[in-house]
């Protein structure tokens, strides 16, 4: 008789000791208490209550943002930024992530000196710069000063006079803006998109020769120069101090909401309102600002240059809290089609291509020549706004 060949059993996983099974990797993804095969199939496997700290292996995972974080606040922007959610905080056993970035913060492990958390000094700017508040208030004034100069030379001018006040004050206003712009709330987080120089440059020259140009080709032009309107430049120009002003009570008070809140949801609803509270502000200043340069400078249309201050006032605070390609993509769209209007007035003289030209000639011919820079602008800064609504009410978008 054959005897069979003795087999050897094979143990159930479960049946020998809890440190005789064999290890498991840390979970990388998912919720806390299940983990990843190590082929990464996707297959789950689960694991008993308490056998693994899952605030301990996020933490892990985030270890960078815990050791550089200042307070609890830079840890929970940043888990929000990383797609931690409440529900996902719930899943660690917290109820939102406020609470979980507290326990992080207060588990990274510090050396005496680190205990606390620095306090921010009292000169520190909205960025947490250590600019006081007086320089770039100054800075903010200069723009508008120097404009108004450069604008009351051109006017008292003539001929060669006039060309080289106009040149000299557009150097001097380049640099005044330019300083404005490196210190305090309106500089920029971190890295810029070159585009938003060159749209924002091609909005300005429009506003001052757009509508004059837009007029001397609806009738047959252009022949030679077509007229300068300098007082949406002036207008601009003095509107940067409140837009920098709107800007630092917009993080001022964004970042101390932010302290007081205790979800993610609780601090988005609150942000909501209060930039909308300080477009209209700065919307209104600049309105006042157009009523008074009116005066000096009559016939000028408010509407196209109140449109391109609120696009420029949400594409600045886009730029500030670490958005700039939707700010640039924005600036793009409105200076595009106020290209576009022109190329299209242009492209309906040739033979066959008339039907080019008619919607911009039945804007203007309804509505005026300062229609078709209100449309552009106004569109874009409503579709900017939109997405501000949204990008700047995340923690992550109001921390240092």
């Amino acid at each position: 008789m054959t005897v069979p060949p003795v087999t050897k059993a094979t143990t159930a996983p479960d049946a020998g000791p809890e440190s005789a099974r064999p290890a498991t990797a840390l979970p990388t993804g998912g919720a806390p208490g299940t983990v990843s095969d190590a082929a990464g199939a996707g297959r789950r496997v689960s694991t008993r209550r308490g056998t693994a700290d899952p605030v301990k292996v996020l933490m892990h995972r985030h270890r960078e943002l815990c050791e550089r974080a200042v307070d609890p606040l830079e840890i929970a922007a940043g888990l929000e930024a990383h797609g931690v959610t409440d529900r996902t905080a719930a899943r660690f056993r917290h109820r939102d992530v406020f609470a979980l970035a507290e326990e992080m913060y207060a588990r990274v492990p510090r050396g005496t000196e680190h205990t606390a958390a620095p306090v921010r000094p009292t000169g520190a700017d909205s960025r947490g710069g250590r600019t006081g508040r007086a320089p770039w208030m100054l800075r903010a004034l200069l723009p508008g000063a120097v404009c108004a100069v450069a604008v009351a030379g051109m006017e008292a001018a003539e001929g060669t006079v006039r060309l080289t006040a106009g040149v000299v004050g557009a150097i001097g206003v380049t640099v005044a803006v330019a300083l404005a712009l490196r210190r305090g709330p309106l500089r920029p987080a971190g890295r810029t998109v070159p585009s938003v120089k060159t749209s924002t440059l091609c909005l300005l020259a429009f506003a001052a020769y757009g509508q004059g140009l837009l007029h001397e080709i609806s009738g047959g032009g252009p022949d030679g120069s077509w007229p300068l309107d300098p007082a949406p430049l002036l207008a601009l120009c003095l509107a940067i101090a409140p837009a920098a002003w709107c800007a630092h009570l917009f993080s001022a008070l964004a970042r101390r909401r932010l302290e007081r809140s205790r979800g993610l949801d609780e601090f988005a609803a609150g942000a909501r309102p209060l930039l909308l509270a300080v477009v209209v502000l700065h919307l209104g200043a600049l309105t006042a600002l157009l009523v008074l340069t009116s005066f000096a400078l009559p016939g000028s249309a408010h509407v196209p240059t109140a449109a391109l201050g609120v696009l420029l006032l949400l594409a600045r605070l886009l730029i500030v809290h670490g958005f700039p390609e939707s700010a640039a993509t924005a600036l793009g769209v409105a200076c595009a089609a106020e290209v576009a209007s022109l190329a299209l007035l242009l492209a309906g003289r040739l033979p066959g291509l008339d039907l080019l030209a008619r919607p911009v000639e039945a804007l203007v011919g309804a509505w005026g020549t300062a229609a078709v820079p209100a449309l552009a602008c106004g569109v874009a800064a409503a579709g900017l706004l939109a997405h501000a609504t949204e990008a700047l009410s995340r923690a992550s978008a109001h921390t240092s």
